[in-house]
C-alpha cells in the first residue's frame, strides 16, 4: 500500500452509501465498536459480497469481521503497528518503519477501510465453525512467518484448498485481494483500481454520518 501509484489514483466518488451489512450477511463481533462502524460498507461492495455467497458450495458461508473503518481508527492502527515495528529494529529509518508497516496496515490516507471498499472475512461451514486458513484473520507477517500472505508456500493443502475457494468466490464477485493478508478484499479503491487498470477509484474516505 505504500507503492507512491495507489496514492497517485484520482477518486471520483460515486456517492453511494454506506450500509449496515447486519442481516443480510453473517457477522461476526470480535472486531465490533460502539457506533457499529465495522458493520457497514458501500452498497457496491455490499452487492458483490452477497453474490460471492452465492457462488459458494452448499453449507459454507462468508463470515463478515470487519469492512468500514472511520479514518481516525486507521491511523491508530497505521500507527501503533508502526512503533511496534520501530521498537524491534532501532536501525530503521522512518521511511523503511513506514513502508514495513504499509505491508499490513494501509496508510490512513489511503486505507481503503475508511472508504468502506474493504471487508476482511473467512469462511464457516454450516455450524459456524471457521476453515483452516492457514492462519487466523489479521495474523502479522512477523507472527505467522509471513503464512499470512495470501500465496504462502508454507500452509497446509486443506487451508491453500480453502483459500483458492474463498478467493474463486471473491474475485468471481469483482473483489480484489491485498497480497499480504488472505482476509483482505476491496472494490473501488484505489488499490482496486491501480490492480484493475482503472483511471479512478470510486470511493475516497469518509465518515459514517
Amino acid at each position: 500500500m505504500s507503492d507512491p501509484r495507489v496514492a497517485a489514483i484520482p477518486v471520483a466518488d460515486c456517492g453511494e452509501p454506506l450500509v449496515d451489512v447486519r442481516g443480510t450477511l453473517l457477522v461476526d463481533d470480535r472486531r465490533a465498536d460502539t457506533t457499529g462502524s465495522y458493520a457497514h460498507l458501500r452498497r457496491g461492495v455490499l452487492d458483490r459480497l452477497v453474490h460471492a455467497q452465492s457462488l459458494l458450495p452448499e453449507g459454507l458461508r462468508l463470515l463478515y469481521i470487519e469492512g468500514f473503518r472511520p479514518p481516525d481508527l486507521q491511523r491508530r492502527y497505521f500507527e501503533e503497528y508502526a512503533d511496534e515495528l520501530r521498537a524491534a529494529n532501532p536501525a530503521w529509518p522512518d521511511e523503511q518503519v513506514h513502508q514495513a508497516a504499509s505491508r499490513y496496515v494501509s496508510p490512513p490516507e489511503i486505507a481503503p477501510h475508511s472508504a468502506g471498499a474493504a471487508v476482511d472475512l473467512t469462511l464457516v461451514d454450516a455450524d459456524g465453525t471457521e476453515l483452516d486458513m492457514g492462519t487466523r484473520v489479521n495474523a502479522s507477517p512477523e507472527e505467522s512467518d509471513g503464512a499470512c500472505y495470501t500465496d504462502a508456500a508454507s500452509i497446509s493443502p486443506q487451508a491453500r484448498a480453502n483459500r483458492d475457494l474463498l478467493a474463486g468466490a471473491l474475485s468471481t464477485a469483482g473483489l480484489i485481494n491485498y497480497g499480504t493478508e488472505w482476509w483482505h478484499w476491496s472494490y473501488g479503491d484505489r488499490y482496486w483500481a491501480l490492480m484493475t487498470n482503472q483511471p479512478t477509484a470510486l470511493y475516497g474516505p469518509r465518515s459514517l454520518r
